[in-house]
């Protein structure tokens, strides 16, 4: 698994497979909010939560068609699926690989480009903590998305459609964190929710995933 995962984190720097993308696309998404909705400090701060985890869900689904897409071109996959690693734990393996290039520098950055929608001073703990939660959840929710279409022609765009109603329950318990966050309120409840997704996720969907690239695969 170690190899395997240090195999995605090289490809995913050399050939440009979501590392430094994602972050890009998150910088422009937030750069570019204020042109259009104004830069009254009043109207950006109440939307600042619900713009940033938007922002993220949306960059981390840039990358997804690409966790299994190469390895099925290239016959990669079908060699991993012979190997002793199961499929459920590659599956989880390169999850974690497209958290660590793509999640991961969203979480870190997130604070910084808060301060651009004048989010709130102490928004910026709950938002890094939601981040830190709720973005493993994507990574492996787009993981089985991608196990689904992989091997699909313009496989991208159904992925999509797949993977986006799954994000919503994330989506939303991030945002309300950081939002009673930014209110003082107890944000208990939602960040319960958000690690409870999470490990149900990484918990329940390896084994759908492997399930679907053995189907894929035959």
């Amino acid at each position: 698994m170690i190899a395997l995962l240090l195999r995605d984190l090289r490809l995913a720097v050399r050939a440009g497979g979501g590392f430094g993308l994602g972050l890009a696309f998150f910088l422009i998404v937030i750069v570019l909010v204020p042109f259009g909705v104004g830069p009254d400090k009043t109207v950006l701060e109440p939307i600042a939560p619900g713009i940033l985890w938007v922002a993220a869900l949306l960059s981390c689904l840039l990358s997804l068609d690409r966790i299994f897409a190469l390895d099925f071109e290239d016959g990669s996959l079908a060699l991993l699926a012979t190997s002793p690693l199961p499929l459920e734990a590659a599956s989880v393996t390169k999850a974690v690989a497209h958290w660590l290039t793509t999640g991961l520098p969203l979480t870190i950055a997130a604070p910084a480009l808060g301060v651009l929608l004048h989010m709130k001073t102490d928004a910026y703990a709950y938002l890094t903590l939601s981040l830190a939660l709720g973005t493993p959840a994507l990574s492996i929710i787009g993981a089985f998305g991608a196990a689904l279409t992989v091997g699909l022609k313009r496989g991208g765009l159904l992925l999509s459609l797949l993977v986006l109603p799954l994000y919503v329950p994330t989506l939303v318990f991030g945002a309300e964190a950081v939002r009673r966050g930014a209110e003082g309120m107890d944000a208990t409840t939602p960040f319960v929710m958000l690690a409870g997704i999470t490990f149900g996720a990484f918990a329940l969907l390896p084994f759908a995933s492997g399930a679907a690239l053995r189907v894929n695969l035959k």
